[in-house]
């Protein structure tokens, strides 16, 4: 994967750009003067970074897999060591369905019925390939979301959820944070 030099990122615009910083020359960004990218992120091929007026900031040691959308008028926030699989898209803002109103971005606004309402996934939340993750959505610190799993809610800390719209399958250890001092620790003195 080929990856913008670290000038070359400062150049793009972001509002910050942290250290070791891995974004491929392939990903799509729109609106970089509002968003931030933390220390030790990797951005694959083919994602798209869309922020709006609430912006979006990565934390560190953040992961977002190819193919991957970030998209909409209102902040989306990733916190530190998260992932994001292939194909996850997640949405700050959403058309109104029901039929009463006019959708898409090629309407005026008093035509339609946008919802815009954040998105936060908190730390060390995984989210598997192909999951959708609707507008005012909080993850709590270490959720496991299951592959093509729909969000449409608020999921508790530290439990494994998966489906249409989702459902808790299970409770799930939170025995990684005992790793995290050490990594650091490890990590840090390598650098």
């Amino acid at each position: 994967m080929a990856v913008y030099s670290q000038q070359a990122l400062h150049e793009l615009g972001f509002l910050s750009v942290g250290e070791n910083v891995r974004i491929s020359t392939k990903a799509s960004f729109y609106g970089v003067g509002k968003i931030s990218v933390g220390d030790n992120v990797r951005i694959d091929d083919f994602c798209v970074i869309s922020a709006g007026e609430g912006g979006i900031t990565i934390g560190n040691h953040v992961h977002i897999a190819v193919f991957s959308s970030l998209i909409g008028a209102e902040k989306i926030t990733i916190d530190d060591f998260c992932n994001i699989s292939s194909r996850v898209a997640i949405y700050s803002s959403s058309d109104d369905y029901s039929g009463e109103y006019l959708t898409n971005p090629t309407i005026p606004s008093h035509f339609t019925n946008v919802e815009h309402a954040p998105v936060t996934l908190n730390k060390h939340v995984i989210i598997g390939a192909g999951s959708v993750v609707l507008p005012n959505v909080n993850i709590g610190e270490g959720v496991a979301l299951g592959a093509l799993s729909l969000v449409n809610r608020d999921l508790e800390p530290w439990s494994i959820y998966a489906g249409q719209p989702v459902k808790k399958i299970k409770p799930r250890s939170n025995e990684l944070l005992d790793l995290v001092p050490a990594f650091l620790d490890k990590y840090n003195s390598e650098q």
